[in-house]
């Protein structure tokens, strides 16, 4: 079950057929060989709840560091990113775009004065993150950041922005974009935040694929205008047609919707029809699984067999502590609220309606409030200004913030419309911050042997279809086979296990889950069973671990030993780290503040689904 593989370059020059991306055949050198890094989710001082809270870090800031700039932080530090993303997309709130920003200079743009000056005098009254950074004391220091959570509330003033200065800001925002994207060397989208909060966190990042003409013929569509999803995807259907651009919108926190994202009807609690899924299917073909409010992978209520599920759900289980829910209203919730759980729904839609919206790939971002993206444990500058490194702050609410994530995308080349392309038709995936790279694939006709060839990937294009693509069935008695490799990143800890997620419907309507482990590293060291962490952590207050466990690459071949033709099913792959120091460790190494539990974070990656349909 287990090989071992040294990372390789992956070289693609053969046809494939898809079914995500019709295709039947296609140049040689069309086929994704590179694997690009990038961050969809980042918010700079245009955002509302951004500004209010100290954050003074602007877009043209915020580009430099992804490049891998040095830059001052908001708390005076300097920051720097250890290696430069690929792409990025700055998604600042659409609420009251850039309104606080440009307050802070003129009361104009405020049509009633009265509240420009009730907003003004409250700012003016913040204290800034330096002072938190340099507090004498952990009192002075939670006194402080309680003070810039209360001003996070301002985003809700709902200014009454003329259309002529939201025009001008959204210009700032497609030339910024404009200004720094740098075809195969590093590639920008224009888009921001829907940001809907009825009955619970509903929130879209808004990606187009187009030029500056296309996306400058709009003004952001807002939560402000209505907080109904529907009325976002008219609007930007209309755009569509009109400027022949690609939009998508991205749900992010589905953990923390409240069981609103995934609900069984409409938001307006309307049954489902066959046009609102096709709607709902063309405009979000992937999710935001990962980032700093928490992992939507799937939760203990979900999957109790499952020894890996209870993963950074710090802020899911807080909430649900301060609703005082019963245990079947937070289970609902939670199935309502995460990937694995909506995968499977889905496969009931599909089946009753012929269209499955919950049909999505995944990545990680990090919906960094600090207009820094970074989602390194070592190197972690929260999510808000007032979580920046300082000594005290791995304190309180502050721990459940985690250090993720990223977005992976197997493309062509470093532009737009490859990187767009990739993640319309899913060959995309997510990590918690950490740069595994990750090969899956699908297909009916694969051989162990395939696995261990240096072109296995052509081999994978050739016979299946990579993740995020579909199955049929094509034979009476053969199951599906799967291949996958895993290399870590050259710069983080070795790599614990491959393992294979499948959700599928039996005949009799039931949903089911299992998970399979198809490739584990060996242990060199022994560990007491009191200790219950992995031996590769050398001393959890140094920060630091070792490469004792774990392999630097994983491979498998595998087929579906549970296979029934008859049920519609999904695959995706999870593969896990070692067990290392998480964010707050190296605080504590640090400082020698702070809360020491969790002490470890298994870091991991997940790829797009593959569908199975009779």
């Amino acid at each position: 079950m287990l090989k071992l593989r040294s990372p390789i370059k992956w070289v693609v020059s053969v046809f494939y057929i898809s079914a995500t991306c019709s295709i039947l055949s296609q140049e040689l050198d069309s086929y994704p060989v590179n694997l690009f890094w990038g961050d969809t989710h980042v918010h700079t001082y245009l955002s509302s709840d951004a500004f209010a809270t100290g954050t003074t870090i602007t877009s043209d800031q915020a580009y430099r560091f992804a490049k891998g700039e040095r830059i001052k932080a908001n708390g005076g530090q300097y920051a720097s990113i250890r290696t430069p993303l690929d792409f990025i997309m700055i998604a600042d709130h659409a609420e009251d775009l850039g309104a606080f920003a440009a307050l802070s200079n003129t009361k104009s743009i405020i049509e009633d004065q009265e509240v420009a000056e009730q907003v003004l005098d409250q700012l003016k009254k913040m204290p800034k993150p330096s002072e938190l950074v340099n507090a004498e004391n952990k009192s002075k220091f939670k006194s402080l950041q309680n003070e810039l959570i209360q001003s996070k509330g301002l985003k809700q003033t709902k200014f009454n922005l003329s259309q002529e200065f939201k025009r001008d800001i959204w210009s700032e925002v497609i030339n910024e974009a404009e200004r720094h994207y740098q075809p195969g060397k590093f590639t920008t989208f224009v888009g921001y935040e829907y940001s809907a909060t009825e009955g619970g966190m509903a929130h879209r990042n808004v990606m187009f694929s187009g030029s500056p003409k296309q996306t400058g013929s709009i003004i952001p569509f807002s939560a402000f205008e209505s907080q109904d999803p529907e009325d976002l995807w008219k609007f930007l259907t209309k755009y569509k047609e009109e400027s022949g651009d690609d939009v998508i919108t991205i749900p992010h926190n589905t953990n923390l919707s409240n069981g609103q994202f995934f609900k069984n009807e409409t938001f307006k609690n309307t049954p489902f029809s066959y046009d609102y899924l096709q709607v709902r299917t063309e405009f979000e073909p992937i999710i935001e699984v990962t980032q700093f409010k928490g992992d939507s992978e799937t939760h203990p209520l979900i999957s109790p067999d499952d020894s890996y599920a209870n993963f950074e759900r710090g802020w899911f289980d807080t909430l649900n502590r301060a609703r005082d829910d019963s245990l079947g209203v937070k289970i609902d919730k939670a199935e309502r609220s995460h990937a694995r759980s909506v995968l499977k729904k889905g496969l009931t839609i599909k089946k009753e309606f012929g269209v499955n919206p919950f049909k999505f790939g995944v990545i990680g971002s990090t919906d960094t409030h600090t207009g820094l993206s970074t989602a390194e444990e070592d190197n972690f500058w929260g999510k808000m200004a007032y979580e920046e490194p300082s000594q005290y702050r791995a304190t309180g609410m502050t721990m459940n913030m985690g250090a993720s994530g990223l977005a992976a995308v197997w493309a062509t080349d470093n532009t737009r419309e490859s990187i767009f392309s990739s993640i319309r038709r899913k060959e995309v995936y997510a990590t918690t911050g950490t740069r595994i790279s990750l090969r899956f694939f699908g297909g009916w006709s694969f051989t162990k042997t395939d696995i261990d060839k240096a072109n296995f990937a052509e081999i994978g294009y050739q016979k299946g279809v990579p993740m995020g693509g579909d199955l049929y069935r094509i034979s009476e008695k053969r199951p599906p086979s799967f291949l996958v490799v895993a290399s870590k990143d050259p710069m983080e800890a070795n790599l614990d296990r491959i393992q294979v997620i499948k959700g599928w419907q039996d005949q009799s309507g039931l949903l089911h889950e299992k998970v399979y482990d198809i490739a584990v590293a060996p242990k060199v060291n022994k560990c007491s069973a009191k200790i219950k962490v992995n031996c590769s952590l050398a001393a959890y207050t140094a920060g630091s671990y070792s490469d004792q466990d774990g392999s630097e690459a994983l491979q498998a071949f595998w087929q579906d030993p549970d296979f029934n033709k008859n049920e519609y099913s999904f695959y995706y792959v999870r593969v896990l780290q070692v067990p290392t120091p998480r964010w707050n460790t190296y605080d504590y190494a640090t400082y020698g503040e702070g809360e020491l539990k969790p002490r470890t974070i298994q870091e991991r990656a997940y790829s797009s689904p593959i569908w199975y349909s009779p």
